[in-house]
């Protein structure tokens, strides 16, 4: 071995260890749990709780634990869901559509409130719900799904690196970034975005009550803008937030103002401190750890 090549894998070992402390920093430093809060923060009469769903999905467990605390609470009369999400993660988007739906099929009413973005993973959880309201500019639809792989064979050859992958199983490595993907991997790949968008175009056409055919023709990823979401049937009707407040009160029988529920966390001692830099680990963090394989997401300009 050269002494080149000593010192080229040396500085190769260093700066391994310095992304695995960096990348060990991040989780640690965004994964402390914050007390939650339940605050009223209007109204007098009966209550609506109001649960957020914000930036891309990477998880579930969250909007799933106040769906099913809220639905198990006999003094809230309905659940307004919130959603600003270009979406994320097919299975973590599956889930909470089930729970969405579970809930709404158990007897309380789900309304969908729509932000700047509802798209992808963001429409496929607002399907579940008992009526879907978006703003007039509302960015929504993207059904679709999108998987994507990094290749460095090419940049490795060039600095005289080599991989040697020994397998048992013919497609066993695609996908491996090390190497570059053949025709067989891109037809077996492509065949799971096929089935994962089915399952898709499938929800969209039971819970809006369209025909298959017409859903597949809008499901190529478009985004539509909330008036043209309404006049294609993939949303309800056009409302502000306040507008999806009222919905939800006329839906769940309450008169006069209702109260709303809504949790709100403490700020996170690093927030305090951060500020934006605390923002940008976590996005630091979705980027390189929480990414999963397969995306209901919309891929569009940055989010």
């Amino acid at each position: 071995m050269t002494k080149s090549t000593k010192w080229f894998l040396g500085i190769l070992a260093v700066l391994a260890l310095f992304a695995l402390g960096f990348t060990l920093f991040i989780t640690s430093f965004v994964s402390s749990a914050s007390d939650r809060t339940e605050t009223v923060t209007s109204g007098s009469g009966d209550r609506i709780a109001v649960v957020d769903l914000r930036g891309e999905i990477t998880s579930s467990e969250e909007v799933i634990r106040q769906l099913k605390k809220y639905r198990g609470m006999g003094g809230v009369k309905a659940i307004l869901l919130h959603i600003d999400s270009p979406g994320g993660g097919v299975v973590a988007s599956q889930e909470m559509y089930e729970e969405v739906r579970n809930t709404r099929d158990g007897g309380k009413p789900v309304i969908v409130s729509m932000g700047s973005l509802a798209a992808s993973g963001g429409y496929y959880v607002a399907c579940g719900a008992s009526r879907l309201v978006a703003n007039k500019g509302t960015l929504t639809g993207s059904i679709g799904v999108i998987s994507e792989f990094l290749q460095v064979k090419d940049a490795l050859a060039k600095l005289g690196i080599a991989e040697k992958t020994i397998k048992a199983g013919k497609l066993k490595d695609a996908g491996s970034p090390t190497k570059n993907m053949s025709e067989d991997d891109e037809a077996y790949f492509q065949k799971l975005m096929d089935d994962v968008h089915r399952q898709f175009i499938d929800v969209v056409a039971r819970e809006r009550r369209m025909p298959e055919a017409k859903v597949r023709a809008l499901a190529d990823g478009r985004v539509f803008t909330g008036e043209q979401a309404v006049t294609l049937g993939l949303v309800d009707t056009i409302g502000t937030f306040e507008d999806a407040v009222k919905i939800t009160a006329a839906i769940a029988g309450i008169s006069g103002e209702p109260a709303i529920v809504r949790e709100k966390r403490r700020q996170p001692w690093w927030d305090t401190m951060f500020g934006e830099a605390g923002e940008t680990l976590r996005d630091i963090k979705q980027q390189i750890l929480d990414r999963p394989a397969l995306s209901y997401r919309f891929a569009g300009p940055p989010y």
